[in-house]
């Protein structure tokens, strides 16, 4: 055989094999954007299903802000919403909504003794306290994901590879402004 011909093939199977692996690196990032998804919606499911036993618990006391509750119901609907449909952005907004509502509703108990010593709301407000964390740790590994996919799929020369099979950057999961700043205790109680 000839010298340049075996230099061809060559030069044609390291190609190729380069391909493959970064075809293969770019499948496992885009699948670890999805499990890290997927981690988030089991989360948020479940504390879905419990804000109705929340908001029952304290619809039990009659005088207590209705404004809040209602502000809660809403914001739940918001991230249900854009949960179905994919919507990170939409998610991100409502998620923010919806969690400003809860430290705002958690506040607020603190007025009502009976509803705080109430060991129903104690388990509720306990178990979404929990969910809440556990939310922001798969948000975190959600992000580190779609970062890790985002930076590869724009890396030379990964990015010719990305682009030949249409890989796609994917959005961040982030949560409004207003939700890393401190709440107005006072303020809640004086309104």
């Amino acid at each position: 055989m000839d010298l340049g011909l075996l230099i061809t093939i060559a030069v044609i199977v390291v190609i190729v094999f380069y391909t493959i692996v970064v075809y293969n690196g770019l499948v496992s990032l885009k699948h670890n954007v999805s499990k890290a998804w997927s981690n988030i919606e089991v989360l948020l499911k479940q504390r879905h299903d419990e804000l109705p036993k929340l908001v029952e618990v304290c619809k039990q006391y009659k005088d207590f802000e209705q404004g809040t509750l209602e502000k809660v119901i809403k914001a739940r609907s918001a991230v249900m919403s854009a949960q179905q449909k994919g919507d990170i952005g939409a998610l991100g907004a409502a998620e923010s909504q919806l969690r400003m509502g809860l430290g705002n509703l958690f506040a607020l108990a603190e007025s009502y003794p009976d509803l705080k010593a109430n060991s129903n709301f104690q388990q509720l407000q306990s178990r979404i306290s929990q969910l809440e964390n556990s939310i922001a740790d798969r948000r975190e590994v959600y992000n580190e994901s779609v970062n890790l996919n985002n930076v590869r799929i724009e890396q030379f020369p990964d990015v010719i590879v990305a682009r030949m099979f249409a890989f796609k950057d994917f959005s961040l999961l982030e949560f409004a402004d207003a939700e890393i700043q401190d709440v107005d205790i006072k303020s809640l109680f004086n309104s």
